[in-house]
């Protein structure tokens, strides 16, 4: 007979010392590239400790069987670097008790707000985050263990897929960005979050506390971060907040070029495709998404006309 799930996690905890014993167990919401458990465990001096054990799903560990080492690995340097990220604790590679390898790190009493306000103050919080991260000497380590942004980006554009979502008017998207990619004007290649949007933030009475899920991080463009997290921004909170979150980060970060911004936000653009109306989970968020989107991709192509 296979062992409890409390059974596994006791043993986890043992593993990292075998004094540890388990308090409690709980499944956490919101996630859906991993299997998120908090763990309550009573330490040998009688304290205790809440922590994460994180085990990626399906897709990213088919895609990446080393994403666990990678990612711990990835946090460890975060870490380093002063970047408000979970402290990883402990990684098990063994597959003896889980299925698969499994993180432990940091448990940070946050939580995951779609409406921080003041938004403006909360849009500022955001882009100094994001430009922390994009300034994050890359010569001082050895990144190879990510992947490049911009082949992926390039094998993304280079074949189409079979059915486009022409709802989201993929077509146009593709054909316009398809004989341009590499875009022109790039800058230097940075540390990329990769999904970065307020899923995947921690808030604590207004302030920014923790940046999480770095399945997707990556190394390359930084306008790719920025566009993602503008249309994130404008489905979230509004274009107010997109715009203030966009100014804000321009202002930390003067030196990047920003004429190839539009073709980065059409390519943030398609890559909802056949998702929007999964991600609404209602026909009136879905109706308002969709709008929110036309606009987003007309701003980008008038942007492009006018050169």
């Amino acid at each position: 007979m296979s062992p409890s799930v409390d059974a596994r996690f006791e043993q986890l905890i043992q593993k990292i010392d075998p004094q540890n014993q388990l308090r409690r167990v709980w499944t956490l919401t919101g996630g859906v590239s991993a299997q998120v458990t908090g763990l309550e465990m009573v330490r040998a001096n009688g304290s205790t400790i809440k922590m994460i054990v994180r085990q990626h799903g399906d897709a990213d560990f088919n895609a990446n069987p080393t994403i666990a080492t990678d990612e711990f690995k990835l946090l460890h340097r975060l870490h380093g670097h002063g970047l408000p990220t979970p402290m990883p604790y402990f990684m098990d590679i063994s597959c003896q008790i889980f299925e698969r390898p499994v993180i432990v790190m940091e448990f940070i009493e946050g939580t995951t707000d779609f409406a921080p306000a003041p938004m403006q103050e909360a849009a500022r919080q955001l882009a100094q985050v994001l430009a922390k991260i994009h300034a994050v000497e890359l010569s001082t380590h050895d990144w190879s263990f990510l992947p490049d942004q911009m082949i992926k980006d390039a094998a993304f554009l280079r074949v189409r897929p079979t059915r486009l979502d022409e709802s989201l008017d993929e077509g146009r998207i593709r054909e316009v960005l398809e004989g341009v990619f590499p875009f022109p004007d790039g800058n230097p290649p940075v540390l990329l979050h990769g999904d970065f949007w307020l899923g995947n933030t921690l808030w604590q009475e207004g302030r920014l506390i923790s940046v999480i899920d770095w399945e997707d991080a990556g190394v390359g463009e930084p306008l790719s971060d920025l566009a993602s997290a503008r249309m994130e921004l404008l489905w979230s909170s509004g274009m107010e907040a997109m715009h203030s979150f966009t100014v804000s980060y321009q202002t930390l970060m003067p030196t990047l070029r920003y004429d190839s911004l539009p073709y980065w936000d059409l390519l943030a653009a398609i890559l909802p495709a056949f998702k929007i109306a999964l991600w609404a989970g209602d026909d009136a968020t879905e109706a308002r998404m969709r709008a929110q989107h036309r606009w987003f991709v007309e701003q980008a192509m008038v942007a492009i006309q006018r050169g």
